[in-house]
């Protein structure tokens, strides 16, 4: 069975089961098989963890990935990266998942459907109020909008719902054309050429993973710094 055509603009289109008002599509089914395998293997690494000289090829992994991310982390918000670390994490590995398991036949990812990429968006648009909140306090928080005075509160509005659409539609647009291209050029070009576009699009897919994930990053530690540099701005 084809998942999804050429001409299709999103997985979303391919109806795999319906029944009344429940709808699952390809997107949906996709997006459960990441979810899926990121609980599984987390499950596997982390039931034998070891503290020893003598870890297991998992354990090594695992550190790696996480002592990476927590290194990035640090890197921008100077502090408290432990406590970022799950959402950023989730964020960084779903979608990097995602990418990379496009080397499967039939496997779309579900990140070159708007309606996920848009979701994830979402989650760091409340995500970064919710930080914000957290590290500074509600008034505090609501301050920021208000600064340097009550004229710029639409702006600061206005900056927020475009940076969520420009995460949502940067990841989707450069994912979506990339799995454009190799499936055309599967069916206009010699065999080698594709394969290594295909190799190419897997990095692509992890790049875009780092990004997404620093973008979000950036915008929650701008929303939990901006409020102790006013203080020490007045100072001086």
């Amino acid at each position: 069975m084809e998942i999804v055509a050429i001409d299709q603009i999103s997985p979303d289109q391919v109806i795999l089961f319906q029944l009344g008002f429940i709808t699952i599509n390809a997107t949906l089914m996709y997006t459960w098989l990441v979810m899926a395998i990121l609980v599984i293997v987390s499950i596997l690494v982390t039931r034998r963890l070891s503290s020893g000289r003598t870890l297991s090829r998992g354990q090594n992994v695992m550190e790696v990935i996480v002592g990476g991310i927590l290194k990035e982390i640090s890197e921008i918000s100077r502090e408290r990266a432990k406590h970022y670390f799950p959402f950023i994490a989730t964020l960084f590995l779903f979608i990097a998942l995602s990418n990379v398991l496009t080397f499967i036949p039939g496997y779309v990812a579900p990140t070159s459907s708007l309606t996920t990429t848009g979701s994830l968006a979402v989650c760091v648009f409340f995500a970064v109020p919710i930080f914000g909140i957290s590290s500074q306090g509600i008034l505090e928080y609501l301050k920021e909008y208000f600064r340097p005075n009550f004229l710029f509160f639409p702006f600061h509005v206005m900056g927020e719902l475009s940076r969520t659409l420009a995460l949502a539609v940067r990841l989707f647009g450069n994912l979506m054309s990339h799995e454009k291209v190799v499936a055309i050029l599967l069916a206009v070009t010699p065999l080698l050429f594709p394969i290594v576009m295909q190799v190419l699009g897997l990095l692509i897919g992890i790049i875009q993973a780092y990004i997404f994930s620093i973008l979000a990053m950036v915008y929650i530690a701008s929303a939990t710094q901006s409020h102790e540099e006013h203080p020490q701005h007045a100072q001086s």
